[in-house]
């Protein structure tokens, strides 16, 4: 049975705007600052945002490898090591955001946990084969124009998530109202909560 659309809470992070500092929300790293550039194109995701996707994740991460494959500032992969991930590897194209990743990974003292890959998130999870007994919490919150001009492409990466994934794994996705949900693979399975303008949902593999 379909899980229906259900707003959050309202909150301040819901105006559109310029984010102006970055934290880690939760976990043992709470509080703590993140860098960012202020470049508009890494458009992290907001912190209200963020803290829901996570408590809709609750303990799920403890113990997983998160893989953020759209990582910008890195501030999923670093939340959920912050919660008790083991790892977390990060995909990013643009080098010097990607060198940003490595930078707050040291700054939280965590770096020997993190792998930054600066690469093409599509073509990177074609090739990569997570171990059977590696549970992953696979975080996918791209630019959100890709959901319109590369709608395939993104249907069929996170297609391939959910085949890929073992089982216990979870797979986030972050898009805004504008995207049709229901296009998802397996789409009557997500847990789609809106926080407008963005809208998150979960599946477990």
């Amino acid at each position: 049975m379909k899980r229906s659309k259900r707003p959050g809470p309202p909150t301040s992070d819901q105006v559109d705007g310029p984010v102006v500092g970055l934290r880690i929300i939760g976990g043992s790293l709470r509080g703590r600052k993140l860098q960012y550039s202020g470049d508009l194109r890494t458009r992290p995701m907001k912190d209200r945002v963020r803290e829901a996707m996570f408590n809709l994740l609750g303990p799920e991460v403890v113990g997983s490898h998160a893989i953020d494959l759209f990582a910008g500032t890195g501030a999923l992969g670093l939340e959920a090591i912050s919660r008790g991930a083991v790892r977390a590897t990060f995909i990013e194209r643009h080098l010097p955001t990607a060198k940003l990743v490595e930078q707050n990974a040291a700054g939280l003292g965590v770096r020997d946990k993190t792998e930054v890959i600066f690469g093409n998130a599509f073509l990177w999870s074609r090739k990569y084969l997570p171990a059977n007994d590696e549970r992953l919490v696979v975080f996918c919150s791209p630019p959100f124009d890709f959901y319109a001009n590369r709608q395939g492409e993104m249907l069929e990466l996170i297609a391939r998530w959910i085949t890929a994934a073992p089982p216990g794994s979870h797979v986030a996705v972050e898009a805004d109202d504008s995207f049709d949900f229901d296009l998802l693979p397996r789409a009557e399975l997500w847990d789609t909560r809106v926080y407008a303008p963005a809208v998150v949902a979960i599946l477990s593999t």
